[in-house]
């Protein structure tokens, strides 16, 4: 029996894997979040996640998109954890795929604990997070030696956090240095700059918006927290996009010069067992 058999049988009385989908770039996904894809019987996905990583899934396999959009179309969060159990429960093995680390502003860890609390067993499969996988894909350390020892990853947007409290928090981290790394921030980058600037930073402190960072479609505007702002808007930068503030930035001019092009993926050899 192999890999893929075995985990089906294992899947017989039900369970779930909550999986990392990675930055964007459908090879960057793990070699364990590919297994899991193989094997799945039912996938409820976002959309962040790479519609080409569907491909890895049986062709017999439901795919259930729950993207949430903000603004337009919306599954919300209680009708996704009711899938999951449902599913579940009728002897699936379903997979959860998400954009990025299912942990990193991605809800897997409430959909873990629902689980939990209906004697629903699931695994975790991590992935690479955009914080990190984007700025990396755009030419910026997140931290480098004699720059930075530490970054923050931040969120831009919250359904549970009013405005003038995130901004509160966003100073706090601002004044306690490092690389900031604002995820889902398009929408509120003019707050985003200002508060950072009345916390103290410089207006001269080196920013860069990334959009679909680790993609071919990926964009990156770079300037500084007196002028990212307009630039970023005279592009008609749209998400998904990370913004990256600290001196770290400025190591792109060195590294994206001598860094090669993202090669682009080949989806042949992702459809292959590994």
């Amino acid at each position: 029996m192999n890999r893929d058999d075995d985990q089906k049988s294992s899947a017989t009385t039900g369970k779930v894997a909550i999986v990392g989908g990675g930055p964007g770039d459908p090879e960057l996904i793990t070699v364990k979040a590919h297994r899991m894809l193989r094997s799945a019987d039912v996938v409820l996905f976002d959309n962040l996640v790479d519609k080409r990583l569907l491909d890895l899934c049986p062709r017999e396999a439901r795919l259930i998109d729950v993207g949430k959009i903000p603004g337009k179309k919306r599954t919300s969060q209680d009708v996704i954890n009711g899938l999951l159990a449902k599913e579940a429960a009728q002897g699936a093995f379903v997979v959860r795929l998400k954009g990025g680390d299912p942990f990193v502003f991605g809800r897997g860890g409430e959909e873990a604990i629902y689980l939990h609390q209906r004697g629903i067993e699931f695994e975790i499969v991590p992935g690479i997070s955009s914080s990190v996988g984007a700025p990396a894909a755009a030419g910026i350390p997140v931290t480098h030696r004699g720059v930075t020892t530490h970054f923050s990853v931040i969120t831009g947007m919250s359904g549970t956090i009013d405005r003038d409290e995130l901004a509160a928090r966003w100073g706090q981290l601002a004044r306690a240095g490092g690389t900031l790394v604002f995820l889902m921030g398009v929408g509120r980058l003019e707050l985003i700059v200002d508060t950072l600037r009345d916390a103290g930073l410089d207006a001269a402190t080196p920013a860069a918006m990334i959009r679909a960072g680790t993609t071919s479609d990926q964009q990156v505007i770079q300037g500084d927290l007196d002028t990212i702002v307009h630039r970023v808007r005279s592009a008609d930068l749209r998400p998904p996009a990370s913004l990256v503030v600290g001196d770290v930035v400025a190591l792109r001019e060195q590294i994206a010069a001598g860094q090669l092009p993202s090669s682009p993926s080949n989806l042949w050899s992702l459809s292959e067992p590994m």
